[in-house]
């Protein structure tokens, strides 16, 4: 099967990191999301995806140059100007010349959702579009979809205001397709598919969708994001991963880390150097960062390049962006986020 990426949001959530970084080319222990989530994708059969590019997409180009990401193939179609969701979609489909059933996915989602099955229900109901569904406490920050016995879609409501959901199942970010589907989206122009392409199939009684209690993350926040990380470390998708963990924590082998160092829940990744004292719990640290001594970093994301001058506390949940110097014995707690262009 063939696969549509979305790739092309800015990561607004995720800033400062996101402003050199697109947010699926940020690393999950070492290993860039893309790459995850098209190694998840390659074990339910698919074999060539496009990535649908808006934002730096030269990022993506750059890093793979030989059109294969975890050993899927990959063409690149970069937007003109933001199209949306499912401008995106018919744009990319359309560059792919995708004709057959087609699967779609939010490419900031990290998930061990059952795609196979997922297809398989598509299929079985002959519909135009399936969604995969996903239960989560609070659904207010998401699209949230209401279905009959049979899986057809009654409401699609996004973002709907607190205690107003029609269920606690949500739009997981994986969609199955017809090509059908594109001649509903006008070309060129801004389309959502959340609130304009599905309501729409909803009404014609096509959409349907398939609930899925496996792992499933948005990523697209500091804390989610920090949480995908210590997923993997803490052994819940490793096995999927491949990460080599040692003691709770990874260490790529050109970090350099001191003795005397206390490393709980954390990734560190190529070029580190972490000094002496200094205490990191679920902590990230992104390429080239420095950690002098005696700073303790909890619950933190530490950008690429980054200084933590000597004594400092950090946590929770502070973002320090790329080549930012925090100044020593500073004390940053709370939503803290550091950098800009």
């Amino acid at each position: 099967m063939r696969s549509i990426i979305l790739v092309g949001g800015k990561g607004t959530r995720l800033r400062p990191l996101t402003y050199e970084t697109p947010k699926q080319m940020l690393p999950l222990v070492g290993v860039a999301m893309i790459e995850c989530v098209l190694s998840d994708l390659a074990r339910h059969g698919v074999t060539d995806a496009v990535l649908a590019l808006g934002y730096l997409p030269n990022r993506f180009i750059e890093a793979y140059p030989s059109n294969t990401i975890a050993g899927v193939g990959v063409t690149y179609a970069v937007e003109p100007e933001p199209l949306d969701t499912a401008g995106a979609i018919r744009f990319a489909a359309q560059f792919g010349g995708f004709d057959e059933t087609f699967l779609v996915v939010n490419g900031d989602v990290v998930s061990d959702l059952d795609v196979s099955a997922l297809v398989a229900r598509h299929r079985d109901r002959a519909a135009e579009a399936t969604i995969a569904l996903h239960t989560v406490a609070d659904p207010s920050g998401f699209g949230v979809v209401s279905t009959d016995e049979g899986g057809r879609v009654l409401a699609f409501v996004e973002k709907p205001a607190p205690g107003e959901a029609p269920s606690n199942q949500i739009n997981a970010g994986y969609y199955v397709m017809e090509p059908s589907v594109l001649n509903a989206i006008p070309a060129g122009v801004r389309v959502n598919v959340e609130r304009e392409v599905f309501p729409r199939l909803a009404e014609t009684k096509t959409l349907f969708a398939r609930a899925d209690e496996a792992y499933w993350l948005d990523t697209g926040t500091p804390h989610a994001y920090l949480q995908a990380n210590v997923d993997i470390l803490k052994g819940r998708r490793s096995e999927r991963h491949g990460a080599v963990v040692v003691d709770g924590s990874w260490r790529h082998p050109n970090a350099t880390i001191d003795p005397s160092a206390l490393i709980i829940n954390s990734a560190v990744d190529a070029d580190c150097v972490v000094g002496s004292g200094v205490v990191l719990e679920n902590a990230v640290l992104l390429p080239r960062a420095v950690i002098q001594s005696d700073c303790e970093v909890r619950s933190s994301i530490i950008g690429p390049s980054a200084i933590i001058g000597p004594g400092s506390r950090l946590g929770p949940t502070c973002v320090v962006g790329a080549k930012e110097h925090v100044a020593a014995a500073s004390h940053l707690s709370g939503d803290v986020r550091l950098g800009g262009v």
